[in-house]
């Protein structure tokens, strides 16, 4: 019997799945299949957190995928040399994807598309995981966008707009056939000895279902608050949508229609904030729009500028101690530890803790992303690098080198009375804690040293380097 495969990747979800839909209407049983790839060439190995958060995506997604009455086939190696493989073994007649950005991931789903028609297949893309692709959004002059805000207004005046999220299916007929699946458990994605990840499952409801009543819990209790609400970090302001849509368990399709239902009946403060938020699934937009044309986003200054940077060698107990949480500067310190316990970082911390990183302890903003890859479970390929290049200064659209967060006048506006930090720190009070670590350096004098050394490159002509595609 003819067989149409699924490859599922960044796409856990069943609902609004273009390559799921179109592989059960071909009418033929259907064989899911998720493959952890981590060894073909130019893929990113996932970081810690996110291999906790995936184990859990991938047992709620086996289980939504059952109750329609087929079932999820788990390998783990070469995607390529493993979809050949299955592709004989189940003898498919097509195969179907949603489609990623980053380069590597590209010339990947190239290659097998290439091996697939060549075999006789159907072979198909979709685009699900963006409400735009990247290379539809064009400058008057043909080129990518560099700057957020006229990328994001040339989205919202597309001819056309999102399209409508897609129905969940309702029943898919599993392939019958013998196929082998690896055993979850035996990828060994959650910590054990010790358990760093133990509080993760306290915060966090994953999945599909997860993702929508976090959806419904912004709408009904956070979205009204959000423009002003978004940077206190001891509110319950955000979304906390990140980490669903980094593992596709939820599409921007679906959050865009869910924004547009609210902003039917809504006043005008609800408008302002609906605005705001889905100026933030923009910047995800923009971040995307940037690692497709930049593929090496995450390892090389989009200002070429930024080369000559005089970075200081990272000395490793002063890393140690931005990483663990024990600076002595009381918002980062939390940041930090909010990391740890939760695998998350309340956004405005992030920049605090990164400007820190960067700008007053000089060490090079690589080493940060390479950190939050590890550590934080919506750690995106896009948003991670070009967030941490925004603050270092040598990104599109950076923030000026002059911008040094000081990280005690920011939490006396955004944590005004402390909560964030006795919620982190223990018992935080009035800036006294008993055994606290005193600062590693002194905030002045380096944010003047900070200013010394970015002065250097501020000198050299704005050199961003051409896009690759």
């Amino acid at each position: 019997m003819n067989t149409s495969i699924v490859w599922l990747r960044d796409d856990l979800r069943v609902a609004d799945n273009p390559a799921m839909s179109a592989a059960i209407e071909t009418g033929n049983p259907v064989l899911a299949i998720y493959i952890l790839d981590e060894v073909s060439e130019g893929i990113r190995p996932l970081g810690s957190a996110t291999k906790w958060w995936l184990h859990a995506s991938l047992e709620s997604l086996a289980y939504r995928i059952e109750r329609l009455g087929g079932r999820l086939i788990l390998r783990r190696g070469k995607a390529h040399d493993i979809l050949r493989d299955v592709i004989r073994d189940s003898q498919a007649t097509s195969i179907f994807w949603n489609r990623r950005y980053g380069l590597a991931e590209r010339n990947h789903d190239a290659s097998i598309k290439e091996y697939a028609r060549a075999s006789g297949l159907e072979a198909k893309s979709f685009a699900a995981n963006l409400l735009h692709e990247p290379w539809t959004i064009r400058t008057g002059g043909g080129t990518p966008y560099t700057v957020f805000t006229p990328f994001w207004k040339s989205c919202l005046n597309q001819l056309t707009p999102p399209r409508a999220p897609l129905p969940a299916p309702t029943a898919m007929t599993a392939f019958a056939g013998e196929i082998d699946s690896d055993d979850l458990g035996s990828w060994e994605l959650r910590p054990t000895s010790p358990n760093w990840a133990m509080g993760f499952g306290y915060r966090w409801t994953v999945g599909e279902q997860g993702a929508h009543a976090a959806l419904e819990r912004f709408v009904s209790e956070r979205l009204s608050d959000y423009a002003v609400g978004r940077d206190e970090p001891a509110k319950y302001t955000t979304s906390e949508l990140s980490p669903h849509l980094r593992f596709g368990e939820i599409s921007p399709f679906q959050i865009w229609e869910r924004i547009e239902q609210v902003k039917q009946d809504a006043n005008a403060e609800l408008l302002k904030n609906s605005a705001k938020f889905l100026a933030e699934v923009g910047w995800r937009e923009f971040s995307y729009h940037l690692l497709f044309h930049w593929p090496d986003l995450a390892t090389v200054n989009f200002d070429a500028r930024f080369n000559a940077f005089p970075w200081a060698a990272p000395e490793p107990e002063v890393l140690r101690a931005w990483q663990q949480g024990e600076t002595g500067i009381p918002l980062v310190d939390a940041g930090m530890r909010e990391l740890w316990q939760t695998g998350y970082m309340h956004n405005r911390v992030r920049m605090v803790a990164a400007s820190f990183l960067i700008k007053n302890l000089l060490i090079d903003w690589r080493v940060g992303e390479a950190w939050f890859w590890d550590t934080l479970v919506d750690a995106d390929a896009a948003s991670n690098a070009a967030s941490w290049q925004w603050v270092a200064g040598s990104g599109a659209d950076a923030a000026p080198y002059f911008r040094v967060f000081n990280p005690v006048l920011q939490a006396e506006k955004f944590d005004g009375q402390g909560h964030y930090l006795h919620k982190y720190l223990g018992d935080y009070e009035l800036g006294e804690l008993a055994g606290y670590p005193e600062p590693i350096v002194d905030l002045k004098e380096t944010r003047d040293r900070a200013l010394e050394a970015f002065s250097t490159v501020q000198k050299l002509p704005r050199d961003i380097r051409p896009p690759v595609s």
